[in-house]
């Protein structure tokens, strides 16, 4: 069964102010790595807009208010020293929520087995009634809750490689009873949460790594603590945030990782979810700020998606 991948042109009219690491740019090389022959294979849909009901799934009216009357005619809103909307950042953030929900009812629909959504601005910091770390709407979050409630899929994971820690995700888990969230993320690092220690209704696996993990720690710490616990949990629906800014050229932490990382989490993930879901996984873009290698990274990611 096919690989399903998500984008929309309004993506990349959320613009943030010059010199900021999540450009523009950040999609086109990854959409450009995508045009490679051996993704012809890819059925490409567009992502929509999601609806305000599912906004609310996870974030708060006051908050979804707060983000709608930000939306500026022109110039930019500040919604933290990190965050901003431009004029076209609502209806991003709006299509990254859409496409993370269409991704999973084409999956569920069994149009396709699993899909990426290349999705800007990332979710996995906004927590529910705040934005942060150039985050809008915690698409994944939302997606897994639109899964949990909309199809009845009692076990849901989320498992997120990006360098830092999703916090907005952890606490929604935390919130939730029958969903899982699992991290590997550098710690001490933004945005100083993901404790060994740490639980809630949800189940909460996070697996902190030190600055200057390579391969081996990365692996590892798959194969002792997130790989178990997803064992134990046996989903019914696997979500991964793919953040690849863990990569060893990536200017906004310090691990040392390398492409064949990320094919290979993925991999071992998908195989999981064949045991357990029969195949059902969305993967949601969040982080990766070295340009010259994210569309690799991302390549390397979507091909595990699709191999046999």
């Amino acid at each position: 069964m096919s690989t399903g991948l998500f984008f929309h042109i309004d993506f990349l009219d959320h613009e943030m102010p010059a010199g900021h690491p999540e450009c523009v740019d950040r999609l086109n090389v990854i959409l450009a790595a995508l045009e490679a022959d051996r993704f012809s294979s890819l059925k490409r849909f567009d992502a929509p807009l999601a609806e305000r009901d599912k906004l609310e799934l996870v974030h708060t009216k006051a908050y979804v208010d707060h983000i709608f009357a930000s939306d500026p005619e022109e110039g930019r809103a500040m919604l933290d020293p990190d965050t901003s909307m431009s004029p076209g950042s609502l209806t991003a953030a709006l299509r990254a929520v859409g496409g993370a929900c269409d991704a999973v009812d084409r999956v569920m629909a069994g149009e396709i087995e699993n899909a990426f959504c290349a999705i800007r601005p990332p979710g996995h910091h906004a927590e529910p009634n705040q934005a942060m770390g150039f985050c809008l709407f915690n698409s994944v979050a939302i997606a897994a809750i639109y899964a949990h409630r909309s199809h009845f899929q009692h076990r849901v994971a989320v498992i997120d490689f990006d360098v830092h820690h999703g916090n907005g995700t952890q606490t929604v888990t935390q919130r939730t009873k029958g969903m899982l969230y699992a991290s590997s993320h550098q710690s001490p690092l933004y945005p100083g949460t993901g404790h060994m220690q740490d639980d809630g209704l949800g189940v909460i696996v996070n697996a902190p790594l030190a600055a200057g993990s390579g391969s081996e720690a990365f692996r590892r710490a798959y194969e002792e603590r997130i790989f178990p616990a997803l064992h134990d949990f046996k989903p019914d629906f696997m979500f991964i945030s793919a953040g690849f800014d863990g990569h060893v050229m990536d200017p906004l932490a310090d691990m040392k990782l390398v492409e064949d990382d990320f094919y290979w989490v993925t991999r071992e993930l998908k195989g999981i979810a064949r045991e357990y879901c029969q195949g059902r996984l969305v993967s949601c873009l969040e982080g990766g700020y070295n340009l010259s290698v994210l569309g690799e990274s991302a390549a390397a990611h979507v091909s595990a998606l699709m191999d046999q």
